[in-house]
């Protein structure tokens, strides 16, 4: 397993060493001693969810809150999408900055999300399945979000219009990154 940081403080990609032969592939999807002798990071996944959506849909940017506050391992079982990760930590030098990665079940690569981050993904093919590990439980009431198209993020979701994105009317809904900050 090969594990390197991103540009963003604690968010990490991970890519396994996939054992390939006529019969199809193995490999070793994640390994806590060897993530955490490379990160320093003691993780503890308590949730693991699958998602399954059609291509063009977008799900995001979602993350908990307070005591309910999550840390994320995601990865593609099946298919290929745009991830995208936000800092939210306001005492971050990198807060209000992304980071997006494909994430495609070809090169099995996971993304590590830390706590105190929003996640998104735009999917890129049909019927792909997305898995995610929590390190802690979810909460409806700590649930929260912040708009896709936020124009302070300037996300780039790979040339999407608007138009052609399937999004929930929940997710439409959510606020921009100045009104859940204050920023002026």
């Amino acid at each position: 397993m090969q594990v390197e940081e991103t540009y963003l403080k604690g968010c990490f990609i991970i890519t396994p060493k996939i054992y390939r032969d006529n019969r199809g592939y193995f490999y070793e999807s994640f390994n806590v001693n060897t993530f955490k002798k490379i990160t320093n990071l003691d993780v503890n996944f308590v949730q693991d969810n699958v998602s399954k959506s059609s291509k063009g849909v977008l799900r995001g940017l979602h993350f908990q809150t307070g005591e309910f506050a999550q840390a994320k391992l995601v990865q593609v079982l099946k298919g290929k999408v745009l991830d995208v990760c936000v800092d939210l930590r306001e005492n971050s030098k990198t807060f209000g900055k992304y980071f997006s990665l494909i994430l495609d079940s070809k090169k099995h690569q996971q993304l590590y999300i830390p706590r105190g981050f929003a996640h998104g993904f735009h999917v890129l093919e049909e019927d792909t399945i997305f898995s995610y590990k929590c390190d802690n439980f979810y909460s409806k009431q700590s649930e929260a979000g912040i708009l896709y198209n936020d124009k302070y993020l300037n996300i780039d979701w790979g040339g999407i219009s608007n138009k052609s994105i399937i999004i929930s009317e929940k997710d439409k809904a959510l606020p921009t990154f100045t009104n859940y900050f204050k920023i002026k």
